[in-house]
């Protein structure tokens, strides 16, 4: 058996060897998208373009508005005191939202102690919308204490003399570095491409040549067969995984706070899973091309709903039985756990359970599929 199987492995390595294009997406693509993915992804919103309907002019109304352009966040493109302007400026893609100051404002505050304000926001962009109304809402709410203590000095006095004050501490990332979180999603991520997608494509590649035939009538056992395709996609994933974990040590600086052992020990059994799911499709499909599309589908929903991007608490109850079903959720938030948390072994036992159970499953429905002469 196992020299049947080192003479199988040695040949999918030069097989491999020979495809630069292979070796491209195995060493290079993890690297290239560990260093562009994160730096270009930001959860933080500039520049958003306001425009300024001012029916005002006061004082208050002007230090409002130094206010919101000093923030750093709201660049004016608009001001003026016509309203239809401004939402021509929004339908026109000119600008993200809209700040009216009505008449009377700065008089209304001062006697009634009370204003209101109009904020349109064009919301074609859910999250820049959700975000922008956010940072305008607490500009705002600043402006309003400020005003508060300038008309009433007691305000402030009885806020330093308040008995609750809440001091916020953020655990395991205590500057809010959101790369901290999405660097070892990513790293999770390149993984499962890599182990997905070239153990589909390659068996396929087998098929397509004819090849795949004269290893039908072979002595060779379908163990050997599958285990020779398998073990170097396995430990070429693992050296991909080496060399962006080093990108996150050395370029993003994140310390890794787990045991490395425990890490490199669930991305094995979590990489057998994927190589289980390749396998699984390249049986099913006759050419790379239906394969790739098959895998491509699948890992469009896998990387969308592994909580990646998306808290799982978020989603709608049918999403979520969707999600708990992805491996991909368990491997991200593994790796987070593990490098970001030092979760240990008792931390990541359900993720451990549910990745074998599945790579079980994928592997055996696969081997029974498969058929083969002998």
């Amino acid at each position: 058996m196992f020299r049947t199987l080192s003479i199988l492995i040695r040949k999918e390595f030069l097989q491999i060897f020979r495809n630069r294009a292979i070796l491209a997406i195995i060493f290079v693509m993890p690297v290239m998208q560990l260093l562009v993915l994160p730096l270009a992804a930001s959860y933080e919103i500039k520049d958003v373009k306001i425009a300024v309907v001012d029916h005002d002019k006061s004082t208050y109304s002007r230090e409002l508005i130094r206010k919101v352009t000093a923030s750093g966040y709201f660049k004016i493109l608009e001001y003026g005191e016509n309203y239809k302007t401004a939402y021509s400026a929004i339908e026109s893609e000119k600008a993200d939202l809209i700040l009216e100051i009505p008449n009377n404002f700065e008089k209304n505050l001062v006697l009634e102690n009370k204003e209101k304000v109009l904020v349109a926001i064009n919301a074609i962009n859910g999250t820049k919308a959700g975000l922008s109304g956010s940072y305008l809402a607490q500009i705002l709410q600043d402006f309003n204490q400020q005003i508060q203590v300038k008309m009433m000095p007691q305000t402030e006095t009885a806020k330093k003399t308040s008995g609750l004050e809440i001091v916020p501490k953020l655990r395991f990332n205590e500057q809010y570095n959101y790369r901290l979180s999405l660097v070892p999603g990513i790293l999770a991520f390149l993984v499962t491409l890599i182990g997905g997608y070239l153990t589909a494509l390659n068996i396929v590649e087998e098929k397509e040549i004819g090849t795949i035939e004269q290893i039908n009538v072979s002595p060779i056992k379908k163990r050997d067969f599958i285990l020779g395709k398998l073990i170097p996609f396995w430990i070429l994933a693992m050296l991909a995984f080496t060399l962006g974990l080093a990108v996150t040590v050395f370029i993003y600086n994140i310390e890794m706070q787990g045991s490395i052992l425990l890490l490199y020990t669930f991305i094995g059994v979590y990489l057998i899973t994927l190589l289980g799911m390749g396998l699984l499709v390249s049986v099913y499909s006759e050419t790379q091309q239906q394969s790739m599309f098959v895998v491509f589908f699948f890992m469009m929903i896998f990387i969308l709903m592994s909580g990646l991007f998306t808290p799982i608490e978020s989603m709608n109850e049918w999403a979520k039985i969707i999600a708990y079903a992805n491996p991909v959720t368990y491997g991200v938030d593994a790796v987070r756990l593990i490098m970001l948390k030092n979760s240990g072994f008792r931390d990541v036992a359900l993720h451990f359970s549910v990745i074998s159970f599945m790579g079980f499953i994928m592997i055996t429905w696969a081997v029974l599929r498969y058929r083969k002469i002998n």
